[in-house]
């Protein structure tokens, strides 16, 4: 049996997450590994609705996203609330990850991939990017040596999962697990509400990844060495 692992989840959105690879990390929780998410921005403009105030909107995606949590059985989730669509111009994030890594001490890292092309949101290619710099920072030591001194020595996280529904070199599969992943999702109803039959979108998306994986349902990812 695989040794059990912690596997740091990074995304732009409360709703990233369950959207993106809910299937996976309920798969993974079922085998026993343990599963810490950050969420970057309080996906405070994630809306249709003219009536509702980035400061209301912002408190209902964490309490949707803590729900979802929970249902998955997710560890923690902690929000960092910056502000959406704004992450590239966030100067502390580097330095706010590379202490999470270190503290954290995760063997996966999972966050968006940040040279996939035609992704429409800004926030989800510089998430990925920080996060790629907050590696090389936690990894190697003349980096931030100040975080030596405040205990936070040095960590190298094993792999790093870049999630890409585009051009995937590595799936999961999700196919016990496909209808948690909806349930999940369901959880972020701010979001749900405004599309047309999300679910079923995700369904066959799903199913779509499958196909390429040989399964009947998949999520997919760019895998890379992170040590």
């Amino acid at each position: 049996m695989n040794p059990k692992r912690l596997y740091l989840v990074i995304t732009a959105h409360p709703d990233d997450l369950e959207l993106l690879i809910g299937g996976s990390v309920a798969k993974w929780i079922d085998q026993g590994h343990r599963v810490i998410s950050v969420v970057v921005t309080s996906g405070d403009k994630g809306t249709k609705d003219p009536d509702i105030s980035p400061f209301e909107l912002a408190q209902t995606r964490e309490k949707e996203a803590l729900e979802a949590a929970a249902f998955l059985g997710i560890e923690k989730v902690i929000f960092l609330r910056k502000p959406d669509g704004e992450v590239a111009d966030t100067r502390s994030l580097p330095f706010e990850l590379t202490s999470l890594i270190r503290a954290l001490k995760p063997h996966i890292l999972v966050t968006h991939d940040p040279w996939q092309p035609y992704d429409f949101h800004p926030d989800h290619q510089a998430v990925g990017r920080r996060v790629v710099e907050a590696i090389v920072a936690s990894r190697d030591h003349l980096f931030l040596p100040g975080l030596e001194h405040a205990g936070l020595p040095r960590h190298r996280p094993e792999w790093l999962y870049l999630i890409n529904w585009r051009n995937p070199d590595y799936y999961e599969d999700i196919s016990e697990y496909l209808e948690k992943k909806l349930h999940a999702f369901s959880c972020h109803r701010s979001q749900v509400e405004q599309f047309q039959n999300p679910l079923d979108f995700l369904r066959n998306w799903a199913k779509e990844l499958g196909q390429k994986a040989g399964v009947t349902a998949a999520e997919g990812f760019v895998r890379l060495r992170a040590s």
